[in-house]
């Protein structure tokens, strides 16, 4: 190293110079945290530390200009900073190792598997604060480029590893371990499935061999509902091998619990998962409009809210018609929908049903008493009836007459006739 250290003191000299006439234009002091700890010169500074603080500066110099080679170039000196013996544990160390050296393989041009492996398997025992973080990312990365079996291995290391005693963060990890390795049983499952049902006559042993990872994967899985979390991928995965052996039961009760546990924080997908399966398995359309209520109370915006709109308007109940116009008028309070057809034929559709009761008046009038003040500025401007005769006239043709219903007592400016007196 005693060679790239006096290159990088002698650009240290040279920045030096040029900054002492920079110096005395302003000694305030600013307040915006330029400069990371780690590349700051301190009081007791050696010639060692001095050489490795500017080696890191030159690596994150490399970093931001994508100059991947000069960085790996810095990067293989750096690391003697984990045997100076002033920095205790150097934890921080081991972790800016660990990121930087990944971050430079990932976009190095020439880089190999062997040089990842090196440095995950290096940054593993250099210390055990990280280890069980690093063996996650090391199976990612193996998985992105298809060793799924490696992948698989590298949790299960993960698994069986122990230090110590065990703490709360250490116990969350694990956890985590279990679920992803559970998860790579899930996409062997679906290989060995795919190639059974591309094999004229399967074989017994395949069918056998298929249900073994079925259930190494179920194990993990189904403990994943007893710590609260958004776990979307893994509940998919456990209800589509459930749906695959007909355990339809457990699947409904999977999807039930991470939908409506109360221990589990709000989250749309849940309800989403428990809609499509119980469509899937033609479910009564009252219960498929209790779940979508509850997703319409989360996310007002959602597609699904056409579904539930058009769930609505076939009921017979006058409440549900009402409710139906509500859940497309909040659809269009959002900008996603604005020129959306389906929704606007739906409205069209809603308030000719409405139309067949006496207060249905009454009924718009109510809906658009909080939105008559902004609804007209975001649907129903010449802008807006200029783009929509352009670009799509169908949904001006649906449009249009909407407005003198919704907007009665308003003067607007969306019509056939404005478009042509524009031109």
């Amino acid at each position: 190293m005693d060679d790239l250290q006096r290159e990088l003191l002698e650009d240290l000299d040279d920045d030096s110079d040029s900054s002492d006439g920079n110096s005395s234009k302003g000694s305030k002091k600013s307040k915006l945290p330029l400069v990371n700890p780690m590349c700051a010169e301190t009081p007791k500074e050696t010639g060692f530390h001095q050489s490795t603080r500017v080696c890191l500066e030159q690596i994150r110099e490399a970093l931001l200009h994508h100059r991947w080679q000069e960085a790996a170039e810095y990067m293989a000196c750096y690391p003697q900073m984990l045997e100076d013996p002033t920095n205790g544990t150097g934890q921080p160390y081991k972790e800016l190792i660990w990121r930087i050296s990944t971050e430079i393989l990932h976009h190095h041009p020439n880089s190999k598997m062997e040089d990842y492996n090196n440095i995950y398997e290096r940054m593993k025992h250099s210390g055990v604060r990280h280890y069980l973080m690093i063996c996650l990312e090391h199976s990612f990365h193996l998985l992105l480029i298809g060793h799924i079996e490696d992948a698989k291995h590298q949790l299960s290391v993960a698994e069986s590893w122990r230090h110590g005693k065990e703490s709360a963060a250490q116990y969350q990890r694990i956890k985590l371990i279990h679920a992803y390795r559970s998860l790579l049983d899930y996409i062997i499952w679906c290989d060995k499935k795919f190639t059974r049902s591309n094999t004229e006559y399967p074989d017994s042993g395949d069918n056998q061999d298929m249900h073994n990872y079925f259930r190494q994967a179920s194990v993990n899985l189904k403990e994943i509902l007893k710590n609260p979390g958004v776990w979307d991928p893994f509940i998919l995965s456990y209800v589509e091998m459930l749906e695959f052996y007909e355990d339809h039961e457990e699947a409904l009760k999977v999807l039930n619990d991470y939908a409506y546990d109360s221990t589990f924080p709000p989250n749309p997908n849940a309800h989403v998962y428990l809609y499509q399966y119980l469509k899937r398995h033609d479910t009564s359309e009252r219960k498929l409009m209790k779940v979508l209520k509850i997703l319409h109370v989360l996310v007002p915006s959602h597609e699904l809210m056409l579904e539930y709109s058009s769930l609505l308007l076939q009921s017979e109940k006058r409440s549900d018609i009402q409710k139906a116009l509500g859940v497309v008028m909040e659809m269009l309070d959002f900008a996603c929908w604005r020129s959306n057809l389906d929704v606007w034929e739906r409205l069209k559709s809603i308030i000719q049903k409405l139309q067949l009761q006496e207060d249905w008046k009454d009924v718009v009038s109510g809906q658009m008493a909080a939105r008559k003040d902004w609804w007209p500025a975001l649907h129903f401007t010449s802008f807006h009836a200029s783009k929509d005769s352009e670009e799509n006239p169908e949904l001006m043709k649906v449009k249009a007459p909407l407005t003198k219903i919704l907007c009665p007592d308003l003067m607007l400016k969306y019509t056939a006739s404005q478009v042509t007196s524009g031109e």
